[in-house]
């Protein structure tokens, strides 16, 4: 089997797969990254790797695909000049920071010759992969509701998030809306089911961190709790990145016949049928363990987010060799980043419902295709367009910020 040659643009979190990527029979020929830190450390992982801090060069070096890692709203220009060269590209999250992206970013992929799949890590974890694998079965019937939390709270005295993931008073972090980071719990659902989000609601959950934590965000929203209607008359129920409860992530399937769920705080799953739909042979509730190949299950325990990154860059690597889409293609990955969009104006009116253009049709790409509202600073210096939060008076308080920049003072290093 022939080892594909990939190139990582961003390497903090881009550092972090290189096992999963390694593990899966690939070889990384290049890195990219301004941090002259972060590029040395790769080279002491990996020697005989080429690196750059130009993404012009790095782009021009002979590799099959790209894994860009970069900041969160800044992935689309770099995917389409990847795509536009015929270089696969797994993107990670979000796809898109606005709607025009989401436009160029699908116009780029219906013209290359190479795959485009989003690094959303989440539907490859093994409760996850189990939930699409009993919902493709067919035993489940059509779903009817589902819903996806993800939970990441942060605690007041984690300084070590903050120096790793919260750099610099600008940071996308500190003003990404409620809604935005949302295919942690919306692409499990939409893997699993192929169901289309059309029509969009989202409520703010509004409770602004206290004067514990060093911080220096504008946003005040807890949480955000959005609505889906799909194009199978189906419905979700889904936060963003939320901070309520425990760290957790948990998804659920209501069906026609039954349900299955993961068990919260457990890596079981639940399934359960009514006496009337149980299938000859099952048991009404059943709790279990998934499933896994011997081979990828050593594999996968070296790798983060529950394996989910192994089986993240396995099903690309083989979308590539196949040369199948993956589920998580342009239209799917663009279609979760205008939901998280338009969810957000949707909050800002508390609740007010908003259609989600569908990008495979150009009547809905040239409705959106000048659309660059955002709530989050440039690199060139350009304010964000749009507030971030529900109420947009909203600003960190004084001990937030005098907290946050204790953080990165010399002596406290």
């Amino acid at each position: 089997m022939k080892s594909i040659r990939i190139g990582i643009f961003g390497l903090s979190r881009g550092y972090d797969n290189v096992d999963s990527i390694l593990l899966n029979n690939a070889e990384i020929v290049a890195g990219c990254d301004q941090s002259e830190v972060l590029r040395e450390r790769m080279k002491q992982k990996l020697p005989n790797i080429a690196l750059y801090d130009s993404f012009d060069e790095f782009l021009n070096h002979d590799m099959d695909a790209v894994y860009l890692a970069n900041n969160f709203a800044e992935h689309t220009k770099f995917a389409v000049r990847a795509l536009e060269k015929n270089i696969h590209v797994i993107s990670e999250c979000t796809a898109s920071g606005t709607l025009a992206e989401c436009v160029e970013l699908t116009r780029a992929a219906e013209k290359s010759r190479a795959i485009y799949m989003l690094a959303e890590n989440y539907p490859y974890m093994l409760f996850n992969l189990e939930m699409q694998k009993v919902y493709k079965s067919g035993k489940l019937g059509k779903v009817l509701f589902a819903e996806g939390e993800y939970n990441h709270p942060v605690g007041p005295d984690d300084t070590y998030f903050i120096r790793r993931y919260e750099g610099h008073e600008k940071h996308w972090r500190f003003y990404v809306p409620a809604t935005y980071y949302i295919t942690h719990s919306l692409g499990p659902l939409m893997c699993a089911t192929h169901s289309n989000p059309i029509r969009v609601t989202a409520m703010p959950i509004y409770f602004p961190r206290d004067d514990r934590y060093a911080t220096a965000s504008y946003v005040g929203d807890n949480s955000a709790i959005i609505t889906c209607l799909n194009d199978d008359n189906s419905v979700f129920r889904v936060t963003g990145c939320a901070h309520f409860g425990g760290h957790e992530n948990s998804y659920r399937l209501a069906c026609e016949n039954g349900q299955i769920e993961n068990v919260r705080g457990d890596d079981k799953v639940m399934l359960r049928y009514d006496p009337w739909t149980t299938p000859i042979g099952e048991e009404q509730r059943q709790f279990y363990h998934p499933a896994e190949d011997v081979d990828d299950a050593v594999r996968a325990k070296k790798t983060g987010h529950a394996g989910g990154d192994y089986y993240m860059f396995k099903d690309f690597f083989q979308s590539i060799r196949e040369g199948t889409q993956p589920c998580l293609d342009a239209y799917v990955a663009t279609r979760m980043s205008a939901v998280a969009i338009l969810a957000h104006r949707s909050l800002m009116q508390y609740g007010v419902p908003y259609d989600v253009p569908d990008f495979r049709k150009e009547e809905d790409r040239v409705k959106y295709e000048n659309d660059r509202e955002t709530p989050f600073w440039g690199n060139d210096g350009s304010a964000p367009t749009i507030p971030c939060c529900s109420h947009p008076e909203f600003r960190p308080s004084e001990e937030n910020l005098r907290k946050y920049r204790e953080v990165f003072a010399p002596e406290a290093k």
